[in-house]
């Protein structure tokens, strides 16, 4: 068994989620098992990898929870730091690479970047809040949430900090998935900013300030509560010509994501083998670098011609092995401490 202070749960489950996001990214089984012309497969899994970032924002307050409550705004500002280099790096990064080589080949690269860059300035203020790349609004987003308990824990006003953010995590579904039926105001997507990652931050930083406990029967059942919620309201959504894979929360998701992470803390031994802790450390690395990664891979698939089945599982399988190529060569070059945290 592997000797850590670590809860071993919850770091097997960092790379268990990590595996469901790329999946995600991946859009696998979209163009086939179909059932009246709806990818009902794709749509399924797609919807199934959505408990993934909730956990790791849940995991994010729970373990810098107490440095946050004894020092706000010092803890604030060491987290931040190197998360916000490592956005602005990667972002810089995602900037610079083409995304679509046969335009490169046609266009030249200005003509492909440049197209890109507009799409950016189209709502630039989104654009600020996700960064180079659409999967690097996760930094900001949990960098905002941290920076909101460490103001109400610096101010004396803690006890605001659960009703501000159930307030935020409303408003954002509202004006987020639920948008076409509210039509509420919003500048920026919702998935970005304070209104997603607020509530699960703070639900984790509440459940190791309070001990909160679950039986392992009852966070089974919120499980399937949340799940048998989130994907009704899915469901429900496309009566609105919402896609029923566009949704990255919705208010099933809460309930789903802190049963799965109560019942890891019901079980810390869980996952308890030394290549956890071993791989655990580099899902930062590897999350910030994957999508760029997954594009690359797609333009790889179209020159050999692969589609379907056979082009999703060379997508994932490829992209798996070459992003942990990629940090491993990274964590042995002298850009670790660069592009790496």
């Amino acid at each position: 068994m592997a000797t850590t202070q670590k809860i071993a749960s919850l770091e097997f489950a960092r790379i268990i989620a990590m595996f469901a996001i790329v999946g995600l990214h991946c859009q696998m089984a979209l163009t086939y098992w179909q059932w009246d012309e709806v990818p009902w497969v794709g749509y399924i899994l797609n919807q199934l990898a959505r408990f993934a970032v909730p956990l790791f924002f849940l995991i994010s307050g729970y373990l810098i929870q107490p440095k946050l409550s004894e020092r706000p705004l010092e803890t604030l500002k060491s987290y931040a730091k190197p998360l916000m280099k490592i956005w602005l790096i990667w972002s810089m990064i995602c900037l610079a690479v083409p995304f679509r080589w046969h335009t490169v080949a046609e266009a030249g690269y200005l003509a492909e970047r440049q197209g890109y860059w507009g799409y950016l300035m189209t709502n630039p203020l989104n654009s600020l809040l996700e960064g180079g790349l659409v999967h690097l609004w996760f930094i900001p987003a949990l960098v905002i949430a941290i920076a909101l308990i460490a103001l109400l824990v610096r101010i004396r006003m803690a006890q605001l900090l659960l009703p501000t953010a159930v307030l935020l995590y409303i408003y954002g579904v509202f004006a987020g998935s639920y948008i076409t039926l509210t039509e509420l105001p919003t500048l920026f997507f919702t998935r970005n900013g304070p209104f997603f990652s607020t509530l699960l931050v703070v639900l984790g930083y509440l459940a190791r300030q309070q001990q909160w406990h679950w039986s392992r029967n009852n966070t089974i059942r919120f499980i399937l509560l949340g799940m048998a919620l989130h994907f009704g309201e899915a469901y429900y959504l496309m009566n609105a010509d919402i896609a029923f894979n566009s949704h990255d929360f919705l208010f099933g998701t809460v309930i789903w994501a802190l049963a799965v992470f109560m019942w890891l803390l019901a079980h810390p031994n869980f996952g308890n083998m030394p290549w956890v802790f071993k791989w655990s450390p580099r899902i930062l690395g590897i999350y910030v670098s994957h999508l760029l990664v997954i594009i690359m891979m797609k333009n790889v698939a179209g020159i050999l011609g692969l589609q379907g089945l056979t082009g999703d599982l060379f997508l994932y399988s490829a992209t798996i092995v070459i992003t942990v190529l990629l940090v491993t060569a990274i964590e042995a070059s002298p850009f670790n401490k660069l592009l790496l945290r």
